[in-house]
């Protein structure tokens, strides 16, 4: 049981966030296919002047005046649903009664319309074959089916508040209100300009409209379609396709903006976030399961942190594994001498943990390689976890494209090959062909059910197909990009260079090279030896081929000299000398503060090495040991042998690594809190 106030379960992230925005989405949908349903009467004969007609020509006739007030308050219902949850989302009314009159209001609209259309079709049937259904009719059933699944997967989101999974509030950002604004507008603008077409086609057009050919109309020239079939005949009419369509197609392109961004927010949050656990704590299972196998391998028997301390720990028996694990030396090793296992404090939460400075001590350099490992563990998780997002997806665009392609080539199918004798080749050609926005015409929907359908499937198709093209961009577009980039940069834009880097990245073409060197010197009669290595130096004692720095700062120079990566051995060397004078830690980390704030206005996060690690990390613990030491009169060498020189555990839960916040950002609030704690002392 997870308390109402306490975040979330990332299990249950869709209930408790996609769904709402779904039914805020979907719901204007139902809305205006119920305004087509209402407006338009469901029964039309195409048998006129003695011979059938297509059912585009036919002639309605009115319905039965029960069904057209019974519609209206299916609509009311409708609009009032709609209106409950946007003020559910602004706050306005409670979630717990404005989220319940939502899914009751939309239940009885689907009851409603569910039960006029049963009714019609028992009691005032449309007999064929002289009559058949109009538009009108197939609107209300994609009305209802739209009000029939806001409403239940509404009650999975109640489901989920009841069971405490998260609060009963909705709590949007910016985005995802601009989302539900944008959708709202969108669908407006699709209805009132159906609306507008349809009065001026009616009064001067040479052929008139019904509000559900309007919406259709409307439909395929903001989508950019245009199949061909239905077009303005007056002008009027031309006249205000220009800003409509432009208008309308502005809206669209930002509603799948947001869409995108939503998805990849989701994504990121959720899938990714979980995807990086669960790798994590694969890897540190298999470290701890490693590790304890070496310490009662060594021993001979089973040591004090056995595999019923590990199980206690992490809740699960660690598997066997038939490789080294990582950060497990030959020689054997106690279990990682991070914070987390064997600091002070941690020993007194748990006397079972062995003390660190029992067995045989460890030096510096072996410690740090083997931290070092962990750190460069954690390292191919993020990048193998780059991977995965990009091509997620990637993959998720891919399938739900499918689905929408090879599924609505079967309505199509089913609904079209009576009228114009469709196949499903001929279907998957023109869903392919109006999901491209092609639309060259020559197969477009001629029943009313397939104009009904197109109208629905093209609102959520369209989108799809511009969200896939979006992450091909991130994915083999991309790609594609840096091998053409490649390839040109050794042929038609070479660049300066360029040989030169790729033979350096192949060792074995550089050997092969200086082995030929080395062979024409011999056949010449030269001497084999390097002849840079050959050369007098100058009085100064400087080489001739190296630079002189007498013209430079000192004090910059050492700066500089200071701020670079250090390497494992002089980590080691400087861990084992004296702490810094309160002066020189000041300017050391005023100098670190410097660059990683530079490192911060990078385009691209900058992910530091794990030698800048160990030296961030000491220049912090330094700040706060001097004081330490200072009060105590001894020093700490020991705790930072029993801790180590990492205060965290690179593949554990509180790593930096997986902290939220970009790497600069963290050392940087760290560098600066150290600062603050220095200057504080002088």
């Amino acid at each position: 049981w997870i308390s109402r106030h306490d975040p979330s379960s990332p299990r249950w992230w869709f209930a408790s966030t996609a769904i709402p925005l779904l039914a805020a989405t979907i719901g204007p949908l139902a809305n205006v296919l119920s305004i087509a349903a209402l407006v338009t009467y469901w029964r039309e004969t195409i048998f006129i002047d003695g011979q059938f007609v297509s059912e585009f020509d036919g002639v309605t006739f009115a319905d039965p005046p029960w069904c057209f007030w019974l519609n209206v308050a299916s609509l009311i219902l409708g609009f009032l649903g709609n209106l409950f949850l946007l003020l559910n989302f602004t706050q306005r009314i409670r979630y717990i009664i404005a989220l319940p009159l939502t899914i009751i209001l939309w239940y009885i609209a689907t009851g409603l319309l569910i039960g006029i259309i049963a009714s019609l079709h028992i009691y005032a049937p449309a007999v064929p074959p002289n009559e058949i259904y109009s538009q009108g009719f197939w609107y209300a059933v994609m009305a209802a089916t739209c009000y029939l699944i806001c409403s239940m997967i509404l009650m999975v989101n109640m489901l989920g508040y009841f069971m405490g999974r998260y609060p009963d509030t909705f709590a949007l950002t910016d985005a995802q209100r601009t989302l539900i604004l944008q959708s709202m507008l969108f669908f407006i603008w699709l209805a009132g300009g159906a609306g507008v077409f349809m009065r001026i086609e009616t009064d001067a057009g040479e052929q008139g409209w019904e509000y559900a050919d309007a919406l259709y109309f409307c439909d395929v020239t903001i989508l950019t379609v245009g199949f061909g079939d239905l077009y303005p005949t007056t002008d009027v009419g031309r006249g205000i396709v220009f800003p409509y369509s432009v208008i309308g197609i502005v809206m669209l392109g930002l509603v799948i903006s947001s869409i995108y961004k939503f998805m990849r927010q989701i994504g990121e949050e959720n899938i990714i976030n979980r995807h990086i656990e669960r790798m994590r704590e694969r890897t540190l299972e298999l470290t701890v399961t490693n590790s304890i196998d070496l310490v009662e391998g060594n021993h001979g028997g089973t040591h004090r942190w056995g595999v019923g301390a590990a199980r206690k720990r992490f809740g699960k028996t660690p598997k066997k594994i038939g490789k080294e694990g990582i950060g497990a030396p030959k020689e054997g090793r106690q279990f990682a001498p991070t914070v987390d296992a064997t600091s002070k404090s941690s020993r007194m939460r748990n006397p079972n943990i062995p003390f660190p400075g029992l067995g045989k001590r460890k030096s510096k350099m072996l410690l740090l390689r083997e931290e070092k490992d962990r750190f460069d563990a954690m390292r191919n998780i993020q990048e193998s976890t780059a991977k995965f997002k990009k091509w997620w997806a990637l993959s998720g665009a891919v399938t739900a494209f499918a689905i929408l392609w090879c599924a609505g080539a079967v309505v199509f199918w089913r609904t079209e090959h009576d009228a114009q004798g469709m196949s499903y080749f001929q279907a998957l050609y023109f869903c392919y062909i109006s999901l491209l926005t092609i639309g060259y015409g020559d197969l477009a929907p001629k029943t009313n059910a397939g104009r009904c359908f197109f109208v629905v499937w093209s609102l959520i198709a369209v989108p799809t197909m511009t969200i896939l093209v979006s992450n091909l961009g991130d994915t083999l577009v991309a790609k594609f990009k840096a091998w053409a980039s490649r390839v040109a940069d050794f042929t038609v834009l070479p660049q300066d260079g360029i040989w030169r880097s790729f033979i350096d990245n192949n060792p074995w073409l550089a050997n092969c090279i200086q082995m030929r060197i080395v062979k024409k010197r011999v056949e010449h009669g030269f001497d084999v030896a390097d002849p840079e290595e050959a050369l007098p130096d100058d009085p100064a004692g400087h080489s001739i081929t190296s630079p002189t720095i007498g013209n430079e700062d000192p004090e910059e120079a050492a700066d500089m000299a200071a701020t670079m990566t250090p390497t494992l051995p002089e980590l080691a060397r400087e861990a084992n000398g004296p702490l810094p004078t309160q002066h020189a830690l000041s300017r050391r980390l005023a100098l670190e503060i410097r660059r990683v704030a530079a490192d911060l206005r990078l385009g691209t996060p900058k992910r530091y090495e794990y030698e800048d690690w160990v030296e961030f990390t000491r220049l912090i613990r330094s700040s706060s040991r001097a004081q330490t030491e200072q009060k105590d009169g001894a020093g700490e060498d020991d705790e930072e042998d029993e801790e180590g020189l990492v205060e965290w555990d690179w593949i554990g839960h509180n790593s930096p690594l997986v902290s939220g916040m970009s790497e600069s950002e963290f050392i940087l609030q760290r560098l600066c809190e150290s600062l603050v704690r220095v200057e504080r002392r002088k």
